[in-house]
């Protein structure tokens, strides 16, 4: 407990130890003023970095490049056809003619009395294919995958069956639709893709052992090339059918109402018919999406310029000045960002620099735009703007293409070199293939395929010829692998093949046994494994993955991937890569902002300062209290002093005042 201040001597304690303490204070004054300009610095950085990282976002766009390969397509009518273009087309005027709009098969089953009448069980096959009537063939899709849908006891009411058919993602869609009558529940099955092509064949395999009759689950039944009542059990509401249009007096025919590859880049969305009335549509570059990109470029930076400038700023003496001015990392990332943009971009093209498209540094040090150079540049070198910006490659050799790259990748003109081509896994048969298929005889195949392991049924019956059971075998197979296109099969001089659509060491299609393999590709097919592509890149052995060479790490061309696709081996010419603008700075904000980059090595160092600094002034506030208790404890006894000192004197003055011949006494 503090004695009172000054209670014997009248000495005032507390006035003398806060004066003595209020000087002892002063180190841990500074301490504070000190950790309070750290912090500020800290929250500096932190601003900073929330600017960088905008500046990084805003250039996402523009780096990829498709920004600046804008074009626009036009329809004189819109309610004929709307358009969209991509960097691939070519500006130019067509006249279109829909004659035929792409159309979903639909069909529909008897009427049941309500929605839970039962229907049945077992499975319901769902394959996709052609049917010709002229024939009375159906020929199935071989890039579409034949799809199986369980009905069991717990499902198998007309409402569980539609539940269960859109569950299975199978390819069709379906609806109960009630026309009005007694028994007018009917279920429409819809095949999900429009088309000729895409036409559906339904079979049962049902839970009453008659696959075919209109009872039970096999009510269902679809086999257009079938007898009605007789596995042909539901009615066709609407026929599969192709969209017909003219370009330019050209006959086109798609399976849908989104023709992409009709016009090379352009896509076109058809809404319905104009027969005779055939509409333009104008193809040209999107001269404004092009500049507001540009534009956007010049702004992004200008932001971020602007908030480092603040940040850094001298605003003379008195003057309240940037909390980073002196910083030295501050100062690198200024400099390093204007240095950025005043090296030149190598892509092989007209443009290499900002100024050729009208993009230049002011003389306060922001960038600003000249619209009209932009435009001659849009004008007479619009392939060479995306390079500017994005990252580009290009090969002499058509069949090699770029395909990515890394932060490491260097800019160059790299030789390719391919001592190995990728090759897809196979089996090929070592005779013709028999067309007949007996149900329990010939009609299972086992395969192994990129890895997995599939069993197929096919479906019995004798092939109209080699192709339609080629197209047969790829539906089962790709449905079974569930993966559409996972492989190929083809067949020449009536012998069979199979392949795998992947390419590479991880690529398989061999066909490993079954019921159906000696009599489809003989006793003795070859079975091939898929190899990766082999070279190098700058004379460095690249590694291959399937047809991609990728760079060689520590080589200038590291992380440069290539797609090989094809061609001969040996010398493959050059593949030369660039980095634009927008992909250069926003790989220089990656550094700054990454883990190991100088802004977080300096917050870092900054953090660790404020604790150094938390703990000196810990350590100095707990001096301070034991130098308070010292000054407290000297005072007092001073004070006790004093006091005694003071009792002392009055003793001796009284003493004194009585001795004979004081002259009290007189």
């Amino acid at each position: 407990m503090v004695a009172a201040a000054g209670i014997g001597s009248g000495l005032d304690v507390n006035g003398i130890v806060e004066q003595l303490m209020a000087a002892e204070r002063r180190p841990l004054a500074a301490l504070t003023r000190q950790e309070a300009v750290y912090t500020q610095k800290l929250s500096a950085f932190g601003q900073l970095r929330g600017t960088l990282a905008g500046f990084q976002s805003a250039l996402q766009d523009l780096g990829s490049g498709s920004k600046f390969q804008a074009l626009s397509a036009v329809s004189s009518d819109t309610k004929v056809l709307s358009a969209s273009a991509s960097g691939k087309a070519t500006p130019a005027s067509y006249k279109v003619e829909v004659t035929q709009l792409a159309q979903q098969q639909k069909l529909a089953s008897a009427g049941y009395a309500t929605t839970d009448a039962v229907v049945g069980s077992g499975t319901l096959t769902v394959q996709f294919g052609a049917y010709d009537s002229a024939t009375n063939t159906f020929t199935a899709n071989a890039g579409k995958t034949t799809q199986s849908i369980t009905i069991d006891p717990a499902n198998n009411t007309l409402a569980g069956v539609r539940d269960a058919i859109n569950a299975a993602n199978a390819g069709v869609t379906a609806t109960i639709v009630n026309d009005g009558s007694a028994a007018g529940n009917k279920l429409v099955i819809t095949s999900t893709d429009s088309g000729a092509a895409n036409s559906l064949k339904i079979t049962i395999a049902d839970a009453d052992g008659n696959h075919l009759d209109g009872s039970g689950l096999s009510a269902l039944a679809y086999d257009p090339t079938a007898v009605a009542g007789s596995g042909k059990n539901i009615g066709q509401v609407a026929a599969a059918q192709d969209a017909l249009l003219k370009i330019d007096g050209i006959a086109v025919k798609q399976s849908t109402n989104t023709v992409k590859d009709a016009i090379d880049g352009v896509t076109l969305n058809l809404a319905q018919t104009n027969i005779g009335q055939p509409l333009t549509l104008m193809v040209s570059r999107d001269t404004r999406t092009i500049t507001d990109a540009v534009q956007s470029f010049v702004s992004a930076y200008n932001g971020a310029s602007s908030t480092l400038k603040s940040l850094t700023a001298f605003n003379g003496p008195g003057a309240q000045n940037g909390i980073l001015l002196g910083d030295a990392t501050a100062r690198a990332i200024q400099v390093e960002m204007r240095n950025l943009l005043n090296i030149s971009v190598d892509s092989g093209g007209t443009l290499t620099t900002l100024s050729q498209i009208g993009v230049s540094f002011t003389r306060d040090g922001t960038l600003a735009l000249d619209n009209t150079k932009l435009n001659t540049a849009i004008d007479k070198n619009f392939d060479d703007i995306a390079a500017l910006f994005a990252k580009a490659g290009k090969a002499t050799d058509s069949l090699v293409s770029y395909s990515a790259s890394s932060a490491k990748t260097q800019p160059g003109n790299y030789a390719v070199n391919v001592s190995q081509l990728a090759t897809q896994g196979s089996t090929q048969g070592s005779q013709a293939a028999a067309l007949t298929v007996t149900a329990g005889v010939n009609d299972v195949l086992t395969l192994t395929v990129d890895g997995k392991a599939v069993s197929v049924t096919l479906a019995a019956t004798t092939y109209a010829n080699v192709d339609a059971l080629a197209a047969e075998i790829q539906s089962k197979v790709n449905g079974a692998t569930g993966t559409a296109g996972s492989v190929l099969v083809t067949q020449n001089g009536g012998v069979l093949s199979i392949a795998s659509a992947l390419y590479g060491s991880i690529s398989q299609a061999a066909v490993t046994g079954g019921s159906a393999k000696d009599s489809l590709f003989g006793a003795a097919p070859v079975v091939t494994a898929g190899v990766d592509i082999a070279g190098s890149i700058n004379g460095a052995t690249a590694s291959g993955s399937g047809q991609t060479l990728t760079g060689a790490a520590g080589d200038a061309s590291e992380g440069l991937a290539l797609r090989i696709a094809g061609g001969t081996l040996g010398a493959r010419g050059n593949a030369a890569f660039s980095q634009g603008y927008a992909s250069r700075i926003s790989q220089y904000i990656d550094s700054a902002l990454g883990d190991d980059g100088s802004l977080k090595a300096r917050t870092n160092g900054i953090d660790t300062s404020i604790k150094l600094l938390d703990q000196r002034q810990e350590q100095l506030e707990a001096r301070l209290v034991q130098i308070e208790k010292r000054y407290r404890a000297q005072f007092s006894a001073l004070d006790t002093m004093l006091s005694s000192m003071n009792s002392t004197s009055a003793f001796l003055t009284q003493q004194l005042a009585n001795l004979p011949g004081s002259s009290q006494n007189k």
